[in-house]
């Protein structure tokens, strides 16, 4: 089995202080094959909040892969938000916005959802689907992992418009093989099939350390997944300061390859 810790929105400049520590403790105690961080390192983009964000990944020892949020370009800063909206993200997380990493049992995509025109919805074009995919292809028996910020699938109570481009790129992940996708943005929880591609699983973190909580604690996943069964399990931090195992969802490929509860 390998093993992932999946982290989003961090949202440094609007976080829980007392709980960075513990979440970085918890997360190398587990010791995952993977940190995936789905987006929002900052509340507002600033140097300062990225200076911190930076400082939290250099203390998480196993390996990780990063993707950028909304809240990592500028919204108050019109010039930057235009013509430079990634600046800051490269020069402290990576300079990579779409990194891609392959073990002998996986292939991990990251996919760059932010648009300096479509700032809170996000969008995808066909030209980084197609990226996406063809990261997938020569996989093999590997899991196909994709990350990235914006869902590309909501339940009925999410006000939000859901992202452009989202149902075009489950049509492509399910037919490039895809597993999985890990993704964050409204700071809920989801762990189920997606709809329309139901041989994909769709894995939705809240939020790590923001103090903006939506009717959830804050918490991360802990993925042990191989290519037929798979289990999310949610840690989460309530009022003390330190992080939980909670609720576990497990899941198995039926005969016709789609997800089914185990």
């Amino acid at each position: 089995m390998t093993r992932l810790i999946h982290l989003s929105d961090l949202h440094f400049g609007r976080d829980r202080p007392e709980l960075e520590t513990p979440l970085i403790k918890v997360v190398n105690d587990l010791a995952p094959d993977l940190v995936v961080v789905s987006g929002d390192f900052t509340q507002r983009a600033r140097r300062s909040q990225f200076e911190q964000a930076a400082a939290f990944m250099d203390r998480i020892e196993p390996p990780t892969l990063s993707v950028p949020g909304n809240h990592d370009t500028p919204l108050d800063n019109l010039f930057l938000r235009f013509f430079r909206p990634f600046g800051r993200y490269k020069r402290n997380i990576d300079r990579n916005l779409e990194p891609v990493l392959e073990t002998g049992a996986m292939v991990v995509a990251g996919v760059n959802t932010v648009n300096r025109f479509s700032w809170q919805r996000g969008r995808l074009s066909k030209r980084t689907i197609r990226k996406m995919t063809n990261a997938f292809r020569g996989a093999g028996d590997r899991l196909r992992i994709a990350v990235l910020h914006h869902p590309l699938e909501h339940g009925p109570h999410v006000e939000k418009r859901l992202m452009r481009g989202a149902h075009d790129t489950l049509v492509a992940m399910r037919e490039a093989g895809a597993d999985m996708v890990l993704s964050g943005h409204l700071h809920q929880t989801v762990t189920r099939p997606f709809a329309i591609a139901p041989g994909c699983l769709f894995v939705q973190a809240g939020t790590g350390l923001s103090n903006r909580l939506r009717g959830e604690d804050n918490m991360f996943n802990l993925i042990d997944a191989s290519p037929n069964r798979v289990s999310v399990q949610s840690w989460r931090a309530g009022d003390e300061p330190t992080f939980a195992a909670g609720e576990t969802a497990a899941f198995k490929r039926g005969p016709d390859g789609a997800w089914v509860v185990a």
